[in-house]
């Protein structure tokens, strides 16, 4: 099996190219770096020649959502494009929980995306992830103020990326859904604790304020809007992991 890895060189690209050869299938890693370039299509057509397996792991350089949506409808569509030329059988893509149900910032752009993949004429497959340790992360530096650590009330199912990876090259080494697969990560914990858990680690122990019009990506949330569904893959490794290894 050949599988093309768009975004190999990111944070979950690096890390599914990995898993993939764990599966023993031939995967082949695309990057500007490699001539290949999604926003503009250049390179594609030569790069997919005898794929039967795209995966799209690309992630947008802002999380704006004008400037996202803008790459991902770009991305997908130059992408679809060269699979459907090239008879590919299977096209997986990463987006996120909660972009189905919410219509603002980066889940908007996400949901273009997969609007996009859904109506190919290729057998597809998405996989939504909930948010990242490191997103997370990202997040509490976001939201940092003079009088402390804004956070959106939220419940969270932070997921490491080797869990996605995982999640994500088992899916591209199977059957096409035609449909969704949620990963989430192994505990449900409030925005609030983790972000506490976060930065006394980091040795900077202060006031963390649940700020319900703090937005997270670019959207403003309600609690349960990026938890999964039921019936949720669920990874291996927890938020405190991820602390003590980072």
């Amino acid at each position: 099996m050949r599988v093309v890895v768009a975004g190999a060189t990111g944070l979950i690209g690096s890390r599914t190219v990995a898993r993939l050869r764990d599966h023993g299938v031939e995967a082949v890693p695309v990057s500007r770096a490699a001539g290949v370039d999604v926003s503009t299509g250049q390179g594609l057509d030569q790069a997919l020649r005898a794929a039967e397996v795209v995966v799209d792991v690309t992630d947008a350089p802002s999380r704006r959502q004008e400037t996202s949506t803008a790459f991902f409808t770009t991305a997908a569509g130059n992408l679809l494009k060269a699979a459907a030329a090239a008879g590919v059988e299977h096209y997986v893509a990463l987006s996120v929980v909660g972009a189905d149900r919410v219509g603002s910032g980066y889940f908007r752009a996400k949901a273009a995306q997969e609007d996009l993949v859904r109506h190919t004429t290729v057998p597809y497959s998405v996989v939504r992830a909930t948010p990242f340790h490191d997103s997370v992360a990202a997040a509490v530096a976001a939201g940092t103020r003079p009088d402390g650590v804004h956070v959106p009330p939220l419940l969270l199912r932070p997921v490491s990326t080797d869990d996605v990876a995982a999640a994500v090259a088992h899916v591209a080494v199977g059957l096409p859904r035609f449909g969704v697969l949620e990963i989430a990560g192994p505990e449900e914990l409030r925005f609030e604790d983790v972000t506490a858990e976060l930065l006394t680690s980091l040795g900077r122990p202060g006031p963390v304020i649940a700020d319900a019009q703090a937005p997270f990506f670019g959207a403003v949330l309600q609690e349960r809007a990026l938890l999964p569904g039921p019936a949720a893959h669920v990874g291996h490794h927890t938020f405190s992991q991820w602390l003590r290894n980072r």
